[in-house]
């Protein structure tokens, strides 16, 4: 099978379509022909081994995973003799990042507890750009940011992978929802149902005597204070994307805020969760959430798809096509 591989870390250039043995699943494992997959910001870190501490667990010296993807969504082949919730010919989508990823492939072996069943009104493109992106929003607006019915909620970096799915599920947990986005992406988040949208090109939300009960920042640049200025009395920050910098701040800062002050800030880092890809499964069948695709390429393309993620300007997900 056609697999895309790496054997150093480094810029796109050093990833490589190659023939490689088509794996079989072991007795736990489901085999799943991949029909697409996609880019999230972990497959950069795997790429370049950037920040240097999460070679901890990607490979010190040499990358530990050689294909590095996490998202798919496709058709299950075969399973191992223990799966007991997927037969063949089932359609799948799910989050490979606790599972050895390997989702650049035609085909991927992996345990049954990485699956869901794909939402039936929902293109096989479209579901894999949900896992990851989806469940990170999800977890950092409900388990992280404790979200409540009637919040005002502000989105930072709302028209990319993470903040379009952030957008339309702070709304479903009936929020009151800000998005921040370049001018060029105001029509994107009124389409997906945002109450307000702030133009950072015209205007800094930190600036304003605007508060905010939940501020989610998948990106941007703003320094930590200048996000405790915009926040309620008792409101929550949730760093979930941004520089090294702004990370660090919310790890060091934002604990001594969150102990000293009626504020809680800090980061999240997202963890693959079955029981959570099937409520977004759920969102999705529901129509309360839609994937917003941007590029997709073939996996032949894989270097040029990367190239353009690394830009910081997608408008949603970029998805990989086999």
């Amino acid at each position: 099978m056609q697999a895309v591989v790496y054997k150093q870390y480094g810029t796109p250039d050093v990833l490589e379509l190659k023939e490689i043995e088509k794996p079989v699943p072991n007795d736990d494992e489901v085999l799943v022909k991949v029909h697409a997959a996609s880019l999230n910001y972990g497959n950069l870190v795997l790429l370049k081994g950037e920040p240097f501490l999460s070679r901890l667990a990607f490979g010190l010296l040499k990358p530990k995973y050689p294909i590095p993807s996490g998202d798919i969504a496709g058709r299950v082949e075969a399973v191992g003799v223990n799966v007991k919730e997927f037969k063949p010919g089932g359609e799948v989508f799910g989050d490979l990042s606790r599972s050895g990823w390997g989702g650049f492939a035609e085909y991927v072996s992996v345990p049954e507890k990485a699956l869901a069943l794909k939402p039936a009104n929902i293109s096989f493109e479209e579901a894999a750009a949900v896992p990851m992106a989806g469940v990170t929003a999800l977890q950092g607006l409900r388990d992280k940011g404790k979200i409540q019915s009637g919040q005002k909620v502000l989105i930072n970096g709302a028209s990319g992978g993470v903040g379009t799915f952030a957008v339309q599920i702070a709304k479903s947990f009936g929020a009151e929802v800000t998005g921040v986005c370049s001018t060029r992406n105001i029509d994107i988040l009124q389409s997906l149902g945002a109450d307000h949208m702030i133009d950072y090109t015209k205007d800094d939300f930190t600036k304003k005597s605007q508060q905010y009960d939940l501020i989610i920042a998948c990106n941007g640049y703003h320094p930590i204070t200048s996000y405790k200025r915009a926040l309620t009395k008792n409101g929550t920050y949730v760093m979930i994307g941004g520089s090294g910098h702004q990370m660090f701040q919310a790890m060091t800062l934002g604990t001594w805020f969150s102990m000293t002050g009626s504020k809680k800030m800090g980061s999240f880092l997202q963890r693959a969760n079955q029981n959570d890809l099937i409520y977004m499964k759920e969102l999705l069948e529901a129509g309360k959430v839609k994937p917003v695709i941007d590029r997709c390429y073939k996996l032949s393309e894989i270097t040029e798809a990367f190239r353009y993620f690394e830009e910081g300007h997608s408008q949603g997900k970029v998805v990989i096509t086999m």
